[in-house]
C-alpha cells in the first residue's frame, strides 16, 4: 500500500468515517497514486482533479452555439434564457456571448458580473 494510500485510511479513520465511506475514498486514491506522480506532478495534477469534480470548466466558455442549452422562452417580458452545458452555473440572454454565473450573485434579475465569453475553439486547438 502506498504512502499516500495509509495516509488516507489513517486520517479517515481518525475522523471516524464509516469503513464503506473510507473504501470508497481509498478506491480514488489508489487510482491517484497509481498514476505515479512525482511531488512536482501532482501539485499540478490535484487542482485540475479538484476542478473537474466540482464539475468546473477548464477552458473559459465559448458562444458555440452547441455549448449552450435553450431552457427558457421570452416570457413576461423575460428573455430567452440559455444554460452552458460545460459549467452549469452559467446563464446566458443572448445564446451564449454574454453570460453571468450564479456562484458570483448573477440571476435573472441581476445578470451581473457579466462575462463575454470567447469565440469558439478551432478543431487544430482541441
Amino acid at each position: 500500500m502506498s504512502n499516500l494510500v495509509e495516509h488516507a485510511r489513517t486520517e479517515l479513520e481518525l475522523i471516524g468515517e464509516e469503513p464503506e465511506v473510507i473504501d470508497g475514498y481509498l478506491n480514488v486514491i489508489r487510482a491517484f497514486a497509481e498514476m505515479g506522480h512525482s511531488g512536482g506532478s501532482a501539485s499540478v495534477a490535484i487542482p485540475v482533479i479538484h476542478e473537474l469534480l466540482q464539475f468546473k470548466n477548464l477552458r473559459p466558455l465559448t458562444d458555440d452555439p452547441q455549448e449552450w442549452q435553450h431552457v427558457g422562452n421570452d416570457m413576461a417580458g423575460r428573455p430567452d434564457l440559455w444554460q452552458n452545458r460545460r459549467n452549469s452555473e452559467a446563464f446566458s440572454n443572448d445564446g451564449g456571448g454574454h453570460y453571468y454565473l450564479l456562484s458570483e450573485g448573477g440571476n435573472d434579475g441581476n445578470r451581473h458580473p457579466l462575462h463575454t465569453s470567447e469565440p469558439p475553439i478551432s478543431g487544430s486547438e482541441r
